[in-house]
């Protein structure tokens, strides 16, 4: 099993991080840290605990070609891809993961479930829990016309895949500004494979984003969509989302957490319409795209690929 963590200051906590992989029940066989020019010590305490450090420039980045590069070195039969800020919650994290993608013949991958920090606000603990619930699940084609496009819902925060599944099916996209996870899991399950949600492995993991980082977030959503059309028709995103800001509302008001509710609308508000623009992004200036991503790096590559 080979780890793959892509880092960029990633900060004092990823000590943290490093040495509670290393203390698991299933240790990996090697941890993969590709970083991205670091101005911090990320990659000299990656290698102070024992981990195997790639450095690329920083322009090199993006969500898809940088996690394919790091996997075409690593020795593990298994990859298992993770965030920097993302901290197993307890010492079976890798074990419980592979017991998810190894429990039958067919699954390409397998992700855990993201339990919010201590600090996290009202909204985001409920975000974490409407879309990481305490009850495992396997996915297959046949969810489809209940789950639309969640059943290809899948998060590279902590995933593991199949190495000979990864490379039969293309690796993940490149260049890619959002849901390089997803748009792999949609090619496997469309081809006769699972996708399976191991509740039991867990990680600690959230972002208290304001209305403005929602909006930029959104955007990469929707321009990563319209650039895959041929998923595109089973995006459900609106009757998602507004299932989601029903229920926060409910228990906003349920609990009178009125200080919430303009907060919840507002970022509610920034969702849809980054994901409405960025779907329509063809249309708009490249400069004002740029200026909208959360990504804004990446935008150079994506524009040499369509050139």
């Amino acid at each position: 099993m080979s780890v793959i963590i892509p880092t960029y200051n990633a900060g004092p906590e990823f000590e943290v991080l490093l040495r509670r992989l290393q203390s698991q029940s299933w240790p990996p066989e090697e941890i993969i840290v590709i970083d991205s020019a670091s101005t911090d010590r990320t990659a000299e305490t990656a290698l102070q605990e024992g981990a195997r450090v790639i450095r690329i420039a920083k322009a090199e980045f993006d969500h898809g070609g940088t996690r394919n590069y790091a996997a075409q070195q690593a020795m593990g039969d298994t990859l298992v891809f993770m965030t920097q800020d993302a901290c197993p919650a307890d010492a079976y994290l890798l074990e419980r993961l592979l017991d998810a993608l190894y429990a039958d013949e067919d699954t390409a991958c397998a992700y855990g479930r993201q339990l919010a920090r201590e600090d996290a606000d009202v909204l985001e603990k409920m975000s974490r829990e409407s879309n990481y619930p305490p009850v495992s699940m396997r996915k297959s084609e046949a969810d489809l016309p209940e789950l639309g496009i969640k059943t290809f819902f899948c998060s590279n925060v902590c995933a593991a895949y199949r190495k000979a599944i990864f490379f039969e099916r293309g690796q993940f996209d490149a260049p890619v500004l959002f849901n390089e996870d997803l748009f792999f899991a949609a090619r496997c399950i469309l081809n006769g494979y699972t996708v399976n949600y191991a509740a039991e492995a867990r990680v600690i993991h959230s972002h208290n984003y304001s209305v403005v980082q929602q909006f930029r977030r959104y955007f990469d959503n929707g321009v990563s969509m319209r650039d895959n059309e041929w998923v595109y028709p089973y995006s459900a995103v609106g009757k998602a989302g507004s299932r989601l800001v029903w229920h926060q509302l409910r228990y906003l008001v349920r609990n009178r957490h009125w200080l919430w509710v303009p907060k919840l609308a507002a970022d509610a508000g920034a969702k849809f319409l980054g994901f409405q623009l960025g779907k329509r992004y063809r249309k708009l200036p490249e400069r004002l795209c740029v200026r909208f991503s959360m990504h804004r790096g990446i935008w150079a590559k994506l524009s040499s690929e369509r050139r």
